[in-house]
């Protein structure tokens, strides 16, 4: 007579445990850390002091704070977009903040859930505005246009304003993730996108 092996009251806990397992992450796992990529903020100079090379690159560099602000905010995959390929794409100035529709078919192409098109508007010595325009690839739609003003020397207040934006994106996007959570599974996808919103947020000392 054959004996069935028993298994023990602790035995079998670990093993539907282990069973288990796999179904932890569950189907809204997959919209746990959204795919963005940043582009390089473009320069809209309109002080009456030509732009030079160095406030070209400064602008630009504002793409790396933003990155390195949103990790340290939010879980978010950043999505490395060669800025070459991102120039081509841009193809007159302001073309990509603009057109929706070009900037995700870019995001798209690289695999990224969302894109973001920034620029640094300069109207005045005295204050600049950081502008920021994030875009669902999957629809080609505006989802969100945000503003964060900066005042005072703007090398030392970048960093602050650049902060509150990526509290700001990080809102939007963790809004994002809580909807696609809440619905059934197999309905997971990008949200469709609020209206255009302007928000505006003071960065430094006036």
């Amino acid at each position: 007579m054959k004996r069935t092996r028993q298994i023990s009251r602790p035995g079998a806990i670990l093993l539907l445990a282990l069973v288990c397992l796999p179904l932890a992450g569950g189907p809204n796992s997959a919209v746990a850390e959204p795919r963005i990529a940043v582009l390089e903020f473009e320069l809209n100079n309109l002080t009456p002091i030509a732009t030079s090379p160095e406030d070209l690159k400064y602008a630009a560099s504002i793409s790396g704070m933003l990155e390195e602000a949103l990790r340290e905010t939010v879980d978010v995959r950043i999505v490395s977009i060669d800025p070459a390929v991102a120039r081509e794409a841009d193809v007159a100035f302001g073309y990509l903040f603009e057109h929706s529709d070009a900037a995700a078919q870019l995001g798209l192409a690289h695999g990224a859930d969302w894109i973001l098109v920034g620029r640094l508007h300069k109207p005045s010595f005295l204050f600049a505005y950081l502008m920021a325009r994030l875009v669902n690839t999957e629809t080609g739609r505006l989802a969100e246009d945000l503003i964060v003003e900066i005042k005072g020397q703007q090398q030392v207040v970048t960093r602050k304003g650049v902060k509150r934006l990526a509290e700001k994106l990080a809102a939007r996007l963790t809004a994002d993730v809580n909807e696609n959570a809440e619905r059934p599974a197999g309905r997971q996808g990008a949200s469709t996108p609020t209206l255009p919103t302007s928000d505006q947020g003071v960065a430094g000392e006036s």
